[in-house]
């Protein structure tokens, strides 16, 4: 039976990441400077006696990112979804725009409806599914990082 990785849960999310680094485990651990199968143990989230640290969730959140990773950063969004928070990405100074303001809001509003559809798709039969809930936590974090845009770019309005 296959093992089904939830992107809710922050050890799978970081497994999941990892195992995508271009050149695989080989290649993270190579960059990393560990040995794969130090770092495969670590990562596997059968094995009880490993963990990464702090400082190499970090590190490979980071290289993964850098490396182009899909969903690079879920580890860390599930880590805060845990403890009952959220986090949303700040736009860099250099990547605001000074776009006409109401064509972020529509991209906020876009997102907050695509999170509003993937809930009431779940909830049709009365069940949220794991696969489900990892869809609408999808969601979220498009939405969350569509007001951290928004808030940004009306920081960087302000003064004017």
């Amino acid at each position: 039976m296959t093992r089904r990785y939830s992107d809710m849960n922050q050890h799978d999310a970081l497994y999941k990441i990892a195992r995508s680094y271009p050149g695989g485990l080989d290649a993270l651990a190579e960059k990393m400077d560990i040995s794969t199968n130090v770092l495969r143990n670590k990562l596997a989230p059968h094995i009880e006696s490993h963990y990464p640290s702090f400082e190499e969730l970090s590190t490979i959140v980071e290289l993964c990112a850098e490396a182009g990773v899909k969903d690079a950063l879920m580890p860390l969004h599930a880590l805060l979804s845990r403890h009952g928070m959220a986090a949303f990405i700040i736009p860099e100074p250099e990547h605001i725009t000074d776009d006409d303001l109401s064509q972020t809001v529509c991209r906020v509003m876009s997102q907050v409806g695509g999170v509003a559809e993937a809930v009431s798709s779940a909830l049709l039969d009365g069940v949220i599914t794991d696969v489900e809930a990892d869809l609408i936590e999808r969601e979220f974090q498009g939405a969350l990082t569509a007001l951290g845009e928004w808030r940004a770019r009306i920081r960087a309005r302000g003064g004017r």
